[in-house]
């Protein structure tokens, strides 16, 4: 296969290469946390030689964030450029009170039927729309329109049929429906019952399917410029691994001497894995490392390395505080549903050979809503601003590009309850500061993250000049944005659910 590869790449003139905008290969995992690769965490229980070898030859960027805590929201940030609260995907898609074609009107009285879960909350949730909406010009479709082809593999849940990629600019959907992990069938092994892949032979490997499709497309369009949008369904649950990685790090693991009353601590309302040890989920992460790289192996084989951005990042934090507890975010705070770190800090590689400095990294903030107007820039392609309202081009921070990167504060608003134990609440960064607000049951939070990355210290009594700043910035983006809250339950009566959250 390799030498079958490596002949189709000796027969494109090299002109060819040279005359025609650069390809993008854009990998975005699932629930991947900040600490999970080595290239952030020297001490990560998980082996990532690929992702290493990628940062080894690209930039890693060190504080870069998913627009939300949760992965719909993060995913639709990515493809139009804009905050989940002005497109109102704020949940994931399929969670309660969500509404797919328009949201009821801000005086109406809740959907009881739809927020039932919540109806003795202090708060009830904020309806939000549970689809991406058509009118949007997405990044997939800005790239089309400039004769890219465009591919997407893995996981989409951006809304149910009639909202699926080739509903958004994707010429080639592999896997992509309106699922939030790997539910149908074997789930992560063949046969899949995936109405959007084809079943492959009886046991094979979800991961290494989707990047081998990556790379069959990649060749088909070896001779044009695409886009290749890979998203895993890695390393979201089910917690299931390949018998053989499985057993690699379960051998780890027993060598390991771990006391066993520090694999846990508490933040209420749950208890938080401080302790990389799961087997499960390792060999999970190692299963994708690997499948990242055979697509770079494809794309070297192809000889399309030159002329290829390669980003990497996740769409929410990984999970420590529910469903498995499958892995740590330390020395972050809390994981996915939180808007500490541990919830929205995301690991980011960008590569281009001759443009990005190897083995570099940068302290550039970034987000997720920053990737359109990015590659729209590093691929010479005209800039649509009215679309990617909150998208900053970061290329001037890695490759000398004519955007000055003025990093306007970072937002996120959640107005949920999350599963995994996050109380609803909005947060802003702005330089080193960060503030979160809560709708219920939290006092507000002020830290400085430069000293305090792991978010134990509450400067919010202590700087109250500071404090009244990031809430005036924070108020100012809710009512650009015209973010919708939650709402008061007027029959509320506190009672021993409160303690569960």
């Amino acid at each position: 296969m390799r030498l079958a590869i490596l002949l189709l790449a000796l027969a494109l003139p090299i002109s060819a290469l040279a005359d025609r905008p650069p390809n993008v290969v854009f990998i975005i995992a699932d629930d991947d946390g900040w600490a999970d690769l080595s290239v952030n965490n020297p001490e990560t229980f998980y082996d990532t030689p690929n992702l290493q070898a990628l940062a080894d030859s690209g930039v890693n960027f060190t504080n870069a964030y998913a627009a939300c805590p949760v992965c719909s929201p993060t995913r639709s940030s990515v493809l139009t450029g804009q905050y989940p609260a002005r497109t109102r995907n704020t949940d994931y898609f399929g969670a309660p009170n969500e509404y797919l074609d328009k949201l009821p009107a801000k005086d109406a009285e809740p959907d009881m039927e739809k927020i039932s879960r919540f109806k003795n909350r202090a708060v009830w949730p904020a309806p939000y729309l549970g689809k991406l909406a058509a009118d949007h010009t997405t990044l997939a479709e800005a790239l089309k329109a400039k004769g890219y082809a465009t591919f997407f593999a893995g996981k989409w849940h951006l809304g149910p049929e009639g909202s699926w990629p080739t509903d958004h600019g994707f010429d080639i959907n592999k896997g992509g429906n309106k699922g939030g992990g790997p539910y149908g069938g074997k789930k992560y092994f063949s046969p899949y019952g995936n109405p959007t892949l084809e079943d492959g032979p009886d046991g094979e490997h979800l991961p290494d399917r989707l990047a081998s499709e990556t790379v069959k497309f990649i060749t088909d369009n070896k001779d044009k410029p695409f886009l290749a949008y890979l998203s895993f369904y890695s390393v979201h649950t089910p917690l299931m691994g390949r018998k053989d990685l499985v057993e690699k790090y379960e051998k780890r693991k027993a060598a390991l001497s771990i006391d066993k009353e520090t694999i846990f601590g508490y933040d209420h309302p749950r208890k938080v894995r401080e302790v990389q040890e799961h087997a499960v989920y390792a060999a999970m992460v190692d299963a994708m490392d690997q499948a990242v790289g055979k697509v770079m192996a494809g794309l070297k084989d192809l000889g399309l390395e030159e002329n290829t951005i390669v980003i990497f990042t996740s769409d929410n934090g990984g999970l420590s505080t529910s469903e498995g507890w499958a892995t740590s975010n330390i020395p972050l705070r809390g994981g996915k549903g939180w808007l500490y770190e541990g919830g929205i800090r995301e690991p980011l590689i960008v590569r281009w050979p001759g443009k990005t400095q190897a083995g570099t990294s940068s302290k550039t903030p970034v987000t997720s809503t920053d990737y359109f107007p990015t590659i729209l820039e590093l691929c010479g392609l005209p800039d649509l601003p009215d679309q990617h309202k909150d998208g900053v081009s970061f290329t001037s921070s890695f490759v000398g590009g004519t955007s000055s990167h003025s990093r306007k504060p970072l937002f996120w608003h959640y107005p949920h309850w999350g599963n995994q134990g996050g109380i609803p609440g909005s947060a802003v960064r702005s330089g080193d500061w960060k503030y979160i607000e809560y709708y219920w049951g939290k006092e507000p939070e002020l830290f400085n993250l430069a000293d305090d990355l792991a978010e134990k210290n509450n400067l919010a009594k202590t700087n109250p000049e500071k404090l009244a700043e990031l809430k005036t910035i924070l108020d100012d983006y809710r009512k650009d944005t015209d973010a919708l809250a939650p709402t008061l339950n007027p029959n509320y009566k506190k009672s021993f659910e409160d303690s569960k959250w």
